[in-house]
């Protein structure tokens, strides 16, 4: 007996990201690209030549293709919500590289598209399909607690992502400095890591103040942070920064959980070390994790290769009470956890598998109806947050978000 058929994808785009997706999604047997569209037939050629399939140059016609189940959004952000609504439109899922949309409004309307069509749609939020944070999300959970059911990590209470990015191939009239064309720095950017805090504090964020930095002698705005407010009192801090040489490019996540922290190295994290004080339920917890480091680091469509799990624990490292925001705490023992996928070399290939889980992710939702981990909601969510940031750094105040996922977010001073 054989199984579902492939979807067949359309791909918008043929530049460097559809390249590059359509090689991480060369061997997942559920999908087969049948169709390329670019207006530069030759880029449009080459790519579907590759692949076995045939190019158009307008990307109308391969929304409208009897050969497509979905279209693939690869093109630049201004044009995502035009592509994603003609696709919706016409019954087709989506897969859109992130940003969902340079616009709230647009956002919406996508949404309210996927509600009347009942079409899949994945953003591309490879950070969702990340092992390392996905890791970090479970240690919160019911799934990797103490026999009293008291999770390893505690709550989220400051997170803070520092981008120090390259802006070697990056000249003064590529798409990505043109607001209109990137949505700017927040929008183009952030979204992945707004998106990604919301992952691992379990809440979104209800204001939010931004500011931004020019470039000296320039209007070009290279420089933008945010800090975020969740309504639990967790705080978190966004640095994008795209002004060095690739050479001196450096990321690091810091979360706080309050007897414990994490460090998580790189924008497609490969790495992160945990250190914690906690109890003996916690130390005897910490050291069975690396016999479950494939339960641990796990990811539906993501091909872990030799993922490791080490511990070190030191007990009776100091006295066991402890005082903790006001209460007693009984921590003895200091334990360090280490989540390695490969160190920096292995960053090409878990970023690739990230985008191939996503794309495994909406497979397994158009053919059972469940709901993706990158869905519509955390879209709009994302690109609401990003957008209300450029607000805020705009007016130089801090902005009030409304409550999701239900209505339309209402922006107030």
């Amino acid at each position: 007996m054989t199984g579902p058929a492939a979807l067949r994808l359309g791909v918008v785009g043929a530049g460097g990201f559809a390249t590059f997706l359509s090689g991480a999604l060369r061997d997942l047997p559920d999908v087969t690209v049948t169709v390329v569209a670019d207006p530069d037939t030759d880029r449009a050629g080459r790519l579907a030549g590759t692949l076995a399939a045939r190019a158009v140059a307008d990307w109308q016609a391969l929304v409208a293709a009897d050969d497509v189940d979905v279209v693939v959004v690869a093109t630049p952000p201004a044009r995502h919500a035009e592509t994603t609504l003609a696709a919706l439109r016409a019954g087709r899922h989506v897969f859109s590289e992130k940003p969902l949309a340079t616009t709230e409004d647009d956002a919406i309307a996508i949404r309210d598209a996927v509600a009347a069509t009942g079409r899949v749609l994945v953003v591309d939020h490879v950070l969702r399909y990340n092992p390392v944070l996905r890791a970090l999300a479970r240690l919160r959970g019911p799934r990797f607690a103490a026999p009293s059911g008291c999770p390893l990590l505690g709550p989220v209470r400051r997170l803070a992502f520092e981008n120090d990015a390259s802006d070697e191939d990056l000249g003064p009239e590529h798409w990505f400095w043109d607001e209109r064309v990137s949505g700017g720095i927040f929008v183009e950017h952030g979204v992945h890591f707004f998106d990604a805090a919301d992952a691992l504090i379990g809440a979104t964020p209800d204001s939010v103040q931004g500011i931004l930095g020019q470039r000296p002698g320039s209007s070009l705005v290279d420089l933008a942070v945010a800090t975020t407010r969740y309504p639990n009192g967790a705080l978190a801090t966004f640095a994008h920064g795209f002004s060095h040489a690739h050479r001196c490019e450096r990321q690091l996540m810091r979360i706080d959980f309050g007897a414990a922290e994490a460090r998580v190295t790189g924008w497609i994290p490969v790495r992160a070390t945990i250190n914690l004080w906690t109890d003996d339920a916690g130390a005897a917890l910490v050291e069975h994790l690396p016999a479950r480091a494939g339960e641990l680091l796990a990811v539906d469509g993501h091909r872990l290769r030799d993922p490791a799990v080490t511990v070190l624990v030191h007990r009776h490292a100091g006295p066991a009470p402890a005082r903790e925001r006001g209460r007693p705490r009984e921590l003895p023992h200091r334990c360090r956890i280490t989540l390695d996928l490969g160190g920096e070399a292995a960053k090409p290939y878990v970023y690739a598998e990230s985008v191939r889980a996503a794309m495994h992710d909406l497979v397994r939702c158009v053919r059972t109806g469940e709901r993706p981990a990158a869905s519509i909601t955390e879209g709009v969510r994302a690109v609401t947050v990003a957008a209300a940031a450029a607000h805020s750094a705009r007016d130089d105040r801090t902005v009030h978000l409304g409550q999701y996922p239900e209505h339309h977010t209402v922006c107030t001073s």
